[in-house]
């Protein structure tokens, strides 16, 4: 049989297909203890790395090539170093598209509580009491399920409303579904959060389903204490249903509040749709907002004034509270 791999096969002196498709398997990293069972001795070894025909990633671990090492190489030599482990966190993060690939972070691996947890330079080892419930199989490498792996980030943030903004962004970016988020707090239970892990959860439940819509909730609804709007409200417009992102209930009026995120309102047909569903709102008597993202993030302080200011005209007898960006300089 032919194999195709981007490094060099070394010759293994018994099972050599089966140690191909480990080396295929591993993007060509190994450990000891694996060379040592496909009959390589410790002195074969050693040559090979005083020759430089291999390279030692990290104690007891050897990539059998040289040269730069790849993503998949990292992750496969830092799985191998801590074995068991899975891929954890910030790395579980890039493979679930929670975080930006990034090839100058640190790996994160978990593994077992009883194991050890000694990190090194470019490996951080976490260790989890219920590292055997959250692992996934089959991939390229063993990883944290992207429930879990939402609740890790999240954790680990310094405060309760930056734990929340990560775990709205887990669940806004992916197709990662509150309820498995809510089985892995349940499986976890996190001592850090918790409340704040399931607030997010509920944002998400009632229908946050950008990253605009979950800037504005946290940032401008929670941050300043305007009432919890109604999300996906359904409005008929021209016989086709369509959905408005945020609706407040004021007495007997309804005051609705549009995120325009370009993504999402760039093109003819769907700038023809809003602007029928503004018809439809002032035939209907509805006060409406349209808020972008640029004006959202840069001040969004100003933009819960401004939507306060509607709410108490129709009626809203609260009263706004100051955020921590209300008070800098």
């Amino acid at each position: 049989m032919t194999w195709s791999t981007p490094f060099p096969i070394p010759v293994a002196p018994r099972d050599h297909e089966e140690w191909v498709r480990l080396l295929i398997r591993q993007h060509g990293v190994v450990s000891r203890r694996q060379l040592l069972r496909h009959g390589f001795t410790p002195a074969a070894i050693r040559a090979n790395i005083r020759a430089r025909r291999w390279a030692r990633v990290h104690d007891g671990v050897y990539a059998v090539f040289t040269g730069l090492l790849g993503e998949d190489v990292r992750r496969a030599a830092a799985v191998l170093a801590k074995w068991p482990a899975a891929l954890s966190h910030d790395t579980a993060g890039e493979i679930w598209s929670f975080r930006k690939p990034d090839p100058e972070r640190a790996i994160h691996v978990t593994v077992s509580y009883a194991d050890s947890g000694a990190s090194r330079a470019g490996l951080v080892v976490h260790r989890s009491r219920a590292f055997a419930h959250t692992v996934v199989q089959g991939l390229d490498h063993p990883v944290i399920a992207a429930s879990h792996t939402a609740v890790d980030l999240a954790v680990a943030e310094p405060t309760a409303r930056d734990a929340m903004a990560t775990m709205l962004h887990c669940l806004t970016v992916t197709s990662l579904r509150p309820e498995s988020v809510r089985a892995s707090i349940d499986l976890r239970r996190p001592r850090r959060y918790r409340d704040a892990l399931l607030g997010a959860l509920g944002y998400a439940t009632d229908g946050v389903r950008s990253k605009l819509e979950a800037i504005y909730a946290l940032e401008v609804e929670e941050a300043h204490g305007l009432p919890r709007g109604e999300r996906q409200l359904p409005v008929e417009v021209d016989g086709t249903m369509r959905y408005e992102d945020v609706a407040y209930r004021v007495g007997d009026d309804v005051v609705i509040v549009r995120l325009d995120g370009h993504r999402y309102h760039a093109d003819r047909a769907t700038s023809l749709a809003d602007r029928r569903r503004d018809l439809a709102a002032e035939l209907a008597g509805r006060s409406r907002m349209v808020i972008g993202f640029e004006e959202t993030v840069a001040d969004p302080c100003a933009r819960a004034r401004e939507v306060g200011a509607v709410l108490r005209r129709r009626g809203w007898n609260g009263a706004l509270r100051a955020c921590e960006r209300c008070w800098s300089p």
